[in-house]
Parts: structure tokens; sequence; C-alpha cells
């Protein structure tokens, strides 16, 4: 059994970010060459359970899909489908949410230009509750997420 000075020296050795303590380091300090690599192992199990073959894994090969092209990097803007006015009271809603929060945005650049004298805090106080109406009712007016032409079929923004 190591003595006082010893242990207190490793112990010392391993606070100062050997990177693992000793007792999980199988290895200590030298190469991992002998070592069995848990990962692979797991793989080959995991390999051998789905019936798959033992030897490198190899990609499968298969036809890609032809992506779709309505949005492009030069869009038409004439294009029905990816442009449309508000046809229903949600949409108009929507159209309306989006309008007070640009009203508000221009109010308080608008009150932030004022004199400090002049600005009642009313005032900002009825800005920020404008604007906060307009973000708040985008959730409510927000339509599904199937018919949004901005995503992808994953839901992924495109």
């Amino acid at each position: 059994m190591p003595n006082r000075a010893e242990r207190r020296a490793k112990a010392k050795a391993d606070r100062r970010g050997r990177g693992m303590p000793s007792q999980y380091d199988a290895t200590r300090g030298r190469g991992r060459s002998g070592m069995i690599d848990e990962y692979q192992l797991q793989e080959r199990s995991r390999r051998l359970q789905e019936g798959e073959s033992l030897g490198p894994w190899k990609p499968s090969g298969g036809s890609i899909a032809e992506t779709d092209t309505t949005m492009t990097t030069n869009p038409n803007y004439r294009n029905p489908k990816a442009f449309k006015a508000p046809h229903s009271v949600r949409q108009w809603f929507r159209v309306g949410s989006w309008t007070l929060i640009a009203l508000a945005i221009i109010a308080f650049f608008v009150v932030m230009w004022l004199p400090t004298a002049v600005r009642p805090m009313w005032l900002i106080i009825t800005v920020s509750a404008v604007f906060i109406v307009g973000v708040v009712s985008l959730f409510f007016t927000a339509g599904d997420s199937k018919h949004n032409p901005n995503l992808d079929e994953n839901g992924t923004a495109v």
C-alpha cells in the first residue's frame, strides 16, 4: 500500500486534468492499440440482431427523387401557388396582426425620438401593448403548417 505522500501526489496528478480518473483509465497512460473498441462491438451486436452482414458498412444506393422547385432563387411573384391574397377571415386577421406590429414599431421609433419631457408614460405603455397584442394574435391566427409554402415535407424552412 503506498504511503500518504504517494497517495497525495497521485490525487494531485489526477486533479490536474490528466483526463480521466485512474480507476477508469485502463491504458494507464499508454496507447490504446490493444484495447477493444466498445462502439464497434455495439454496432456489430446490433447488425447481428438485425441480420445484416458483418462486413464494413457500405451505403445502399437508390434513386433520388426529383426535388420540388416551387421556390427557386429567382421566384415568380405572379405564381398564385406561392403568393395569394387573403381569402379567409383568419388570413385577414393575420394581415391585421402584422399591420399592428408594423404600426407599433413605427410608433416606437417616433416615441423614442420625442424629448423626455414630452414623452408621457401612458404613450409608451400604449405602444408596447399594441405591439404585444399584435405578436400574441399571430399565435392565434397562424395557419396550419401543411399549407405553408415555405416549409418542405419535413417542416424545415425552405
